[in-house]
Order: structure tokens, then C-alpha cells, then sequence
């Protein structure tokens, strides 16, 4: 099945400080969602803390198929360390929060044929990768561009959730979405 990504380089987001790891959770499922993606989560791993904090490596996989022939897939990776969890006074309520550092990396991908429809034989694959040549400028100046600008909405969702940058982005009108 021919695949083309949407964005060569992944977008990556850096975080050190305070946050609530479970609202985070939750808006990222939440644009998930909202956008119609399935969400898996394909890794979890926890390692034993040190005296400095826990270490998480998570994998999510955020996927919707567009039509017949085109899917779109997100692969969310974040690894946190450090981490720590700190009880803290939001208006004299106390709320849990985690401290630590955050790598996440938003990686995404167009597939093509993703039903198998052109099949295993020799002829069916030539005329898949036919199929593939003649759809390939819309692929990437359609989907591809497509996916490419919902990734930068999610990262700047994030962003914005972390409150590293305005409330409001660039690519935010791009796809006619509010």
C-alpha cells in the first residue's frame, strides 16, 4: 500500500514545568474526536521512579479514513521523565498536577489503497501503482496538505494548552474549520 507523509520532518514539542497530565490526555482525545480520527494507544511503558522522577514513554495512533482509497494516520509520541506529582491549591481546592519534562513528536501519514482493493496479482499491483501515479498531485496537494495543517492544529492546540503561545494560531481559518 503506497503511503506519503505528510510532513517530511516531525513536528516536535518541548515542555519542562507544571501541567495536568490528564487534561492533556484528555484534549488530545478530544481533538481526536472532534476531527472523527479513531484513537489507539499502542505503547505504554512505566518505569520504576528514581529519586529524581518517573520516566513514560507513550505511543498513540490517531486514524480516519477519507475515502475509498485515502486514510489519514497521526502517530503521537510522547516521552516524559522527571516526573512527579505535586499536589497543588487551584481556589483553595487541592488538584494533583505533574511535574516534569515532555518530548512529544506528531508524526503523520496519507495512505493510499488502504483496503487492498487493487489486490496481490502482479496485474493488480501494476495497475495500483498506476492508480497512484495519476491521483499523486492530488494526494499531496489535497490530502497530504490537509493532514499536514490538522497536525499543526493539534500542535498548536497543545501549545495552547501548555501556555507557551497565543490563543489563537496561523493555520487556524486554513481548512474552514472553526
Amino acid at each position: 500500500m503506497p503511503s506519503f507523509n505528510a510532513n517530511p520532518a516531525p513536528i516536535v514539542l518541548r515542555y519542562h514545568g507544571l501541567f495536568d497530565f490528564d487534561a492533556m490526555y484528555a484534549a488530545v482525545i478530544d481533538w481526536a474526536k472532534n476531527y472523527g480520527y479513531l484513537w489507539h494507544e499502542k505503547a505504554y511503558k512505566h518505569k520504576v521512579p528514581n529519586p529524581k522522577g518517573a520516566e513514560q514513554e507513550l505511543e498513540w495512533e490517531m486514524s480516519i479514513n477519507i475515502n475509498e482509497y485515502v486514510k489519514y494516520s497521526i502517530t503521537f509520541s510522547i516521552h516524559a521523565w522527571e516526573l512527579n506529582e505535586v499536589d497543588v491549591d487551584i481556589d483553595g481546592k487541592k488538584k494533583t498536577l505533574s511535574n516534569g519534562r515532555l518530548y512529544m513528536v506528531i508524526n503523520g501519514k496519507v495512505e493510499c489503497d488502504w483496503q487492498n482493493k487493487f489486490g496481490t496479482s502482479k496485474f493488480g499491483q501494476w495497475l495500483g501503482e498506476k492508480y497512484f501515479q495519476l491521483m499523486m498531485k492530488k494526494i499531496s496537494l489535497e490530502y497530504a496538505d490537509g493532514l499536514y495543517y490538522r497536525m499543526w492544529n493539534l500542535h498548536a492546540i497543545l501549545k495552547s494548552y501548555f501556555d507557551m503561545q497565543s490563543k489563537k494560531h496561523q493555520y487556524k481559518n486554513y481548512l474552514g474549520e472553526s
